[in-house]
């Protein structure tokens, strides 16, 4: 059964190795923004063959290929993402690390009017917006 991004490799044209499989799926089946190291970590169950240096070069092979984007959350990690056609931002709880994705209209149509009112057209722009839970009392 192959992986969303190993359809989206071959889609590429990428010739994907049973190794370059093995970590395509483990990032389809990730819920999370993984770095290198994890993809390694959760890459070995499956395929205990797999080095370090394999895992780094099939990572910049996806990126070069537009297939995972590269982000930083500002921890010194970069970590990667299936790049989907749809486009979202990131909530990054500073105190666990925990990411939330998400999509706002409003705020999508604000960076528009914004970059129109400067004078510009948006070619693309990434947000992450850092922050701590509401206290129980903040909530109410």
């Amino acid at each position: 059964m192959s992986s969303r991004l190993e359809a989206l490799c071959l889609e590429k044209g990428l010739k994907m190795t049973g190794q370059r499989r093995v970590i395509s799926q483990v990032l389809s089946e990730a819920e999370d923004h993984l770095d290198v190291e994890e993809v390694h970590r959760r890459a070995v169950h499956l395929d205990p063959r797999i080095s370090i240096a394999t895992v780094y070069r099939t990572m910049r092979l996806l990126e070069d290929a537009e297939v995972v984007e590269k982000v930083d959350f500002g921890d010194g990690r970069a970590r990667y993402e299936e790049k989907r056609g749809q486009h979202h931002d990131h909530l990054i709880d500073t105190r666990t690390g925990h990411v939330i994705e998400f999509t706002n209209p409003e705020l999508e149509a604000m960076k528009e009017r914004i970059a129109r009112e400067l004078g510009y057209r948006i070619v693309g722009h990434r947000l992450e917006i850092y922050g701590v839970p509401l206290s129980d009392e903040e909530k109410r």
